[in-house]
Formats: C-alpha cells, structure tokens, sequence
C-alpha cells in the first residue's frame, strides 16, 4: 500500500470556494496537493498551505484550454511521475443581472462555454490523467456534479444544469472502464455551499434559498471536503460510479 505522503492530488478550481476548501482537506490529510485554478489568487493559497507546512503548489490554468491540460498532465508526469487523486472540481455559471438565462435567449457561444469548462475539460482530464492511474493499478477520480444535475434547480441554467448532468452520466462511463485497473469514479452534487458562485443575487433571494434548505443553513466547503477525502481514501475502494448528495436535505424535498 503506497504511503499517502506519496500520493499527489491535483484539484481544480481551487483558487476559492468548494475547491479551495478541498485543497485544504486533502493536504492536511497527508497528500500533496496541486492547486489548479485561472485565477492567480491560486498561487496565495498554495503558499497559505505550504506555510502550513503541508505539500502544495499551484497552477494558473485556464482548463477550458485543451493543449494547456497537456502539458500540465506532462508537466505532473515529469515530476512526480504519479497522479493518485483527481479532482473536477472547476466551474462557471454566468448569469445576467443575477438571473439565470432563459433558454430561449441563450446564445450558441454562452452554452458553449459553460459545457467547455464545466463538461468538457474533466472530459479531457480524466481521459489524460488515467493512463497515470492505471501505472500505478491505483486512483480516484471525484467529479463534482450539482443538484442541478440531479434535479430542477429554479436558479440553474439549461448549460449548467446540462453540463451536470452530463458529469453524472460521464462519471459512470469512466467508473466501468476503470474499475478493472484499481480506479474508482464517483461524483458529489452539492446544494447550496458558500462560494462566490452561491454568493449571486440578492439579500432576499438567498435567503429564501436558505428557507427551503430542512437543515436550515448553506453548507460549508470544508463540508464538501471531508466528502472528497474520504472518496479519495483507500476506505471508498468499493464505492464507484455513485453520485453523493450533499445538501443538507433539500433534494429529498
């Protein structure tokens, strides 16, 4: 059994939000963390952890840039010639006026770039990184989905609730063809959790939001964190191609 000190996990979208909450949780487990987030405030939270005296470090990437992922997964190769974890965690959901948009008006090039980095480059990671996995007959591939995958979400829109659903469908795919090699492919959908994404909108519409919640807050991303650790865990062996919900009871509503 290979030691954690020595497993590398790469996390995107990690510069803030659900994803930084998940570099943190896994570095504080033992696993070297690489930051993946185009925002450069990526390169503060590494150096945040490895002040900490954990095992971090940061790319600036924009993971809609398929040629950019190559190299990087080379790059990862090349140094560390592993990657045990990974996380697609990296999203956007960009709204007009802090609404959602309505199908009808929305343009070809807006669903394209929503399905661009919400679907398609875990698409293109995952498909690069378990070549890595499978060297090793061992890896963990988390994809985070949404409730807006698992069910009508008011304020999602039709490219974001697509892309969601698609990483479910995508997820149970990859968890059959990999699952002869070690690997496992789980999926977390997250409701409500504090980030600058859930941030959007009005005072009063959060807080309706939070009244249909039976747990009665928003969630933490350390929360989402706990749930990744221990999906990337040799414990969740015998879990793959699942989706689990963490909204504090809102999609049984």
């Amino acid at each position: 059994m290979t030691d954690i000190k020595e497993r590398v996990a790469a996390v995107t979208g990690a510069a803030g939000g659900i994803g930084l909450g998940i570099a943190q949780r896994l570095a504080r487990a033992g696993y070297q963390v690489i930051a993946i987030d185009r925002d450069h405030q990526v390169n503060q939270a590494a150096a945040a952890l490895r002040a900490e005296g954990f095992k971090a470090q940061s790319v600036v990437l924009d993971i809609s840039d398929e040629a950019a992922i190559l190299r990087m997964v080379a790059e990862i190769d090349a140094q560390h010639g592993r990657l045990d974890v990974l996380v697609n965690n990296a999203g956007i959901h960009p709204k007009v006026n802090g609404e959602r948009n309505s199908f009808m008006k929305m343009t070809t090039a807006q669903w394209n770039e929503v399905i661009g980095v919400n679907l398609t480059s875990a698409f293109v990671l995952c498909r690069e990184v378990a070549p890595l996995m499978k060297r090793h007959r061992w890896g963990r591939i988390v994809n985070m989905s949404s409730r807006a995958g698992r069910t009508l979400v008011d304020t999602a829109g039709i490219h974001y609730a697509a892309a969601k659903a698609g990483m479910i469908g995508m997820t149970r795919v990859i968890a059959a063809e990999v699952a002869p090699d070690g690997i496992t492919a789980n999926c977390i959908a997250p409701g409500r959790i504090v980030s600058p994404m859930t941030d959007q909108g009005s005072a009063e519409q959060r807080a309706m939001l939070v009244g249909r919640i039976p747990v009665g807050r928003i969630g933490t991303p350390d929360e989402i964190g706990h749930v990744v650790q221990f999906l990337a865990s040799e414990d969740s062996g015998y879990l793959t191609g699942t989706v689990i919900d963490v909204n504090g009871g809102t999609y049984m509503c």
